[in-house]
């Protein structure tokens, strides 16, 4: 018998949801609720500049969780402490090693989170993003399990079952903040240089 595109595990029933965005949340979130999994969402980029948008993506994060329902934790934002752990990769492309050391990074404060709360399993939104790397994503996962002992990394592309789909309507739907570029002044850059290109031709 073939196997669902998404597998929960066996003893699943509550999970520390990592949250990059609503747009990337959203569908996740509400097929979790569907299949009897409560996520606890934790709200951890300090990736993200300038601090504007970082708030902008936060409170809809928060406002999304709060008409659920759910608990919902904001991480602590320190763009400074981010940017000293990807020193020397600033010119990276995407998806690129700058981008690996930022999904360890967060996903092992992440991991740390669910351990302190006592919730066995984590994952995390940024797997369906399309400016993400799934492979990156789950290295960086299975890293931070390693790291933090008693944590499980549910290791799931969120892309699956439909909900890239989903996630394109609840966008509409409900019109949620949707950025365009991943997060840090680098993506910015270069998503402006992308914009650059295209009115020159």
């Amino acid at each position: 018998m073939r196997s669902p595109v998404i597998v929960v595990p066996e003893d699943c029933e509550q999970v520390l949801l990592h949250v990059c965005c609503v747009p990337c949340s959203s569908a996740i979130v509400e097929w979790m609720l569907g299949h009897g999994v409560r996520p606890t969402l934790f709200y951890y980029n300090p990736n993200i500049w300038p601090r504007e948008e970082y708030d902008i993506r936060k409170n809809e994060s928060k406002r999304h969780a709060e008409s659920l329902g759910l608990r919902w934790i904001d991480g602590d934002y320190d763009h400074e402490q981010w940017r000293r752990g990807v020193r020397g990769l600033e010119d990276e492309p995407e998806r690129g090693n700058r981008c690996q050391q930022c999904f360890i990074l967060r996903l092992t404060v992440a991991a740390q989170k669910a351990r302190e709360l006592g919730l066995k399993y984590f994952t995390t939104t940024l797997a369906s993003s399309r400016w993400k790397s799934q492979e990156q994503i789950d290295r960086a996962g299975h890293q931070a399990e390693q790291a933090v002992e008693g944590v499980v990394y549910w290791d799931q592309n969120w892309r699956k079952g439909g909900l890239q789909e989903r996630r394109n309507q609840l966008l509409r739907e409900y019109g949620f903040y949707n950025q365009q570029y991943c997060g840090c002044e680098f993506s910015w850059r270069q998503s402006q240089n992308v914009k650059q290109s295209k009115n020159d031709t």
